[in-house]
């Protein structure tokens, strides 16, 4: 089980964000809405996570199959529709090397079997207690 940990004080939005391996970083809301845009707000960790996912599992691919790719670029969109009840990620990704079209169709299916992927493309369940 991953462990994170959230904490916000006076200071408007700044959160501090702690993994359980003690990384940290600062997630905020920009200036319009009252933060100090000192890090991602919470929608783009959230893509963040999609994007960082996708590079790693696909850089991961890429080495064990010995293919000579050098950078492995993804872009997120997300975007929500209301009145859909939905939400939507474009995701683009962009692989500069030496691959053919069949492991361009090999990675695109890679990509789709990233751990976060799965986890936002499958049923969630949010448990929530107040301590």
């Amino acid at each position: 089980m991953d462990t994170i940990s959230a904490k916000i004080d006076t200071r408007l939005y700044r959160t501090e964000i702690k993994s359980a391996s003690d990384n940290i970083l600062i997630s905020d809301e920009p200036q319009e809405l009252g933060g100090k845009n000192l890090g991602l707000n919470p929608t783009e960790l959230l893509a963040a996570s999609l994007a960082s996912c996708t590079v790693i599992t696909l850089r991961m691919y890429i080495n064990r199959k010995q293919w000579n790719v050098e950078e492995i670029n993804v872009k997120i969109d997300f975007d929500r529709n209301s009145e859909r009840s939905v939400s939507v990620f474009t995701r683009k990704i962009e692989v500069i090397g030496d691959v053919d079209e069949t492991q361009r169709q090999r990675l695109e299916t890679i990509a789709n079997s990233c751990p976060i992927h799965k986890t936002l493309t499958h049923t969630i369940e949010i448990k929530t207690t107040l301590i």
